[in-house]
């Protein structure tokens, strides 16, 4: 279904509206105020990850309504039930490493508001490339973790038969 165009226009402009009520982002990430920058927030997020720290970790997420997705469709993680489902790794010290591929990590900024999305690719020993998108948002002066997508990225040449494998596999759970 197509949505008309006086919708469209419509629920841009009440959206720019709300957004606008938010802040004051530059096109470059500033935000007056901020103690911290986006950059900062994603590298210290892999840190935390890595070094099993969770406080550090979880206080990068946005509190009230933060998402994590991770790679399996399943994995839609509240901020509350994430937290659960890692503490025990991390209370044994087992975090995860993504290691950022230099020069990947691209950030856009929503000019006049406090929200910032992002992509970057990332290694892992056991995923190998994988992809992290997401966005960012100003919580008192700091750049939170609102919502993070990692994702594996399918060569197109091997999606067909990544699409049979999974296809085989649901039908026998």
């Amino acid at each position: 279904m197509t949505m008309p165009r006086k919708s469209i226009g419509l629920i841009a402009l009440l959206s720019a509206g709300f957004v606008s009520q938010l802040g004051g982002c530059t096109s470059s990430g500033q935000f007056v105020g901020a103690t911290s920058s986006p950059e900062q927030t994603l590298t210290n997020f892999h840190d935390a990850a890595a070094k099993a720290d969770e406080v550090r970790y979880f206080d990068l997420f946005a509190k009230g309504g933060s998402v994590f997705l991770g790679t399996d469709a399943t994995e839609r993680w509240e901020l509350d039930a994430f937290r659960q489902f890692a503490h025990p790794y991390f209370s044994q010290g087992k975090g995860w490493t993504y290691t950022l591929v230099a020069g990947t990590r691209k950030i856009s900024y929503v000019r006049g508001t406090n929200v910032a999305y992002f992509d970057e690719l990332l290694q892992n020993v056991k995923l190998g490339t994988c992809r992290g998108s997401g966005v960012l948002v100003i919580e008192s002066g700091q750049w939170k973790v609102a919502q993070y997508n990692l994702s594996i990225p399918v060569p197109n040449d091997k999606a067909e038969s990544v699409v049979r494998q999974i296809q085989g596999n649901s039908q026998t759970r």
